[in-house]
């Protein structure tokens, strides 16, 4: 109950999100409802069955993929001060995250049922003179549990996949010091051993703090009339703050330069996945170069007729996409570092240093839809050199849903990435920063992404058609 009441009363922009959730569950439990009508059409052909149930997998990826980004972009879901004192503490609110999203897909799935069922003419007759019977075993009856199993199956995933993102993780302990057990089960953060009786000996635990440094004192002459004056124009002159660090009064506080501004946004370190990526790419586009060039290999056709080739083809792309997807964060990051350099103003240095700090966030999603891209450019180009290829409804709608999903959860990170960054972006404000440089560095951050990652995506596209294209 009260996650409906959370649902209900959230923001027109999470419902939207959501909406996106549910229209791509509907969508692969189309695929997966379609999967099934073609086993019952086809009994004696279980493997072309079996390979239509597969490829299932992918929107079915895509379609969890978003669920997780948008859960994670749910205001509802963040733990705000005093929550936990009404019992909404860290796993309640993974638990009510979960929830909305197997609500989500759920409708999604139901949605599918209704129009597999329509197009059947289970409901109202066969519409489109029975054009879609092939795929949907209209003149057989529908097994109910087998349809229920698979329209099961993504809201389970779904909902499993945000409940682990959103579990709430324990605080780190101090850097260098590892935890260490004491006696009865009490725990500590020192990193030697009591030695018996250690701990009952008198003034053991007395002067446990560290201790300052003191230095020697020294005799010193009475203090005469300009010392004291000296001493308090000082003290007015400085106030102590933190561990006697002065500090000047707030009129005299100079506020940052333009230069400064960016120290502001906290910078990671460079994401390791660069060099990984790229070895993985490599290895993928070999893989599709000895597949194409050898005509041993076992050939196999995409469901759909989406496309005609050796099995190490498909293995290449896999391994292809992969390798984007590792090595897009540290592109990024990368973009990010190059904007900052030959002598950058405020404006290049606010663009790179999001960039750097956003490495993973938005480089993830990017590489998601580059792998995405390039998969679909090389389909289009094969299709344009005269191939033999049909793409049929069900491998539009597995296109469009994975396509849809990708573009979508790339949104939805830039989304989370702006909320992230929500307190830096006040802090700009309240400084006198324009919002029309707020607007020029997001713009400058959007065309230096699509500068590296366009060209990138091409190139392996066309790399990645070569071996069919023979």
């Amino acid at each position: 109950m009260l996650a409906l009441r959370l649902t209900r009363a959230a923001h027109p922009a999470v419902h939207l999100r959501r909406l996106l959730v549910a229209t791509a569950a509907a969508g692969t439990g189309f695929l997966l409802l379609s999967a099934l009508g073609y086993a019952m059409v086809h009994p004696t052909h279980s493997t072309a069955a079996l390979l239509r149930l597969s490829w299932c997998a992918i929107p079915l990826a895509a379609t969890v993929y978003l669920a997780i980004a948008v859960a994670r972009t749910d205001p509802g879901t963040k733990p705000r001060p005093g929550l936990s004192a009404l019992g909404l503490g860290p796993a309640r609110l993974m638990a009510i995250a979960a929830l909305n999203t197997a609500l989500a897909c759920t409708l999604g799935s139901l949605l599918a049922l209704l129009v597999f069922l329509h197009l059947r003419g289970d409901l109202t007759g066969m519409p489109f003179d029975g054009a879609a019977k092939d795929f949907l075993a209209a003149n057989r009856s529908l097994p109910v549990p087998a349809a229920l199993t698979l329209l099961a199956v993504l809201p389970v995933l779904a909902s499993t996949a945000v409940a682990v993102t959103l579990r709430p993780r324990d605080l780190p302990g101090p850097a260098g010091r590892a935890r260490v057990y004491g006696r009865f089960g009490a725990y500590d953060t020192k990193a030697g051993r009591e030695t018996f009786g250690a701990y009952g000996r008198f003034g053991a635990r007395l002067f446990t703090s560290p201790s300052r440094p003191t230095t020697p004192s020294r005799p010193t002459s009475p203090p005469t009339a300009g010392h004291a004056a000296e001493t308090a124009q000082a003290a007015a002159a400085h106030t102590p703050s933190g561990e006697g660090t002065p500090q000047a009064p707030a009129s005299e506080t100079p506020l940052p330069a333009p230069a400064d501004v960016p120290e502001l946004i906290a910078v990671t370190k460079s994401p390791t996945g660069l060099p990984w990526g790229i070895a993985v790419l490599a290895a993928g586009l070999a893989v599709e170069s000895y597949a194409g060039a050898t005509e041993a290999t076992p050939e196999t056709t995409l469901p759909g007729g989406l496309a005609v080739g050796p099995v190490g083809v498909l293995a290449g792309w896999a391994l292809t996409a992969l390798g984007l997807i590792l090595a897009a964060p540290g592109l990024t990051h990368l973009c990010g570092r190059l904007l900052q350099t030959a002598r950058p103003g405020a404006l290049r240095l606010l663009a790179g240093r999001v960039l750097m700090a956003e490495a993973t966030r938005i480089g993830r999603p990017l590489g998601v839809v580059c792998a995405v891209a390039s998969a679909a450019f090389a389909a289009l180009t094969l299709y344009d050199d005269g191939g033999a290829l049909a793409f049929g409804p069900l491998t539009t709608l597995g296109g469009a849903v994975v396509a849809g999903c990708t573009l979508a959860t790339l949104l939805t990170a830039a989304v989370e990435a702006r909320q992230s960054r929500a307190g830096t972006t006040q802090a700009l404000l309240r400084l006198g920063a324009p919002a029309t440089v707020l607007r020029s560095a997001a713009a400058l951050r959007s065309g230096a992404l699509l500068a590296l990652f366009v060209p990138l995506t091409l190139l392996v596209a066309g790399l990645a058609a070569l071996p069919l294209a023979r």
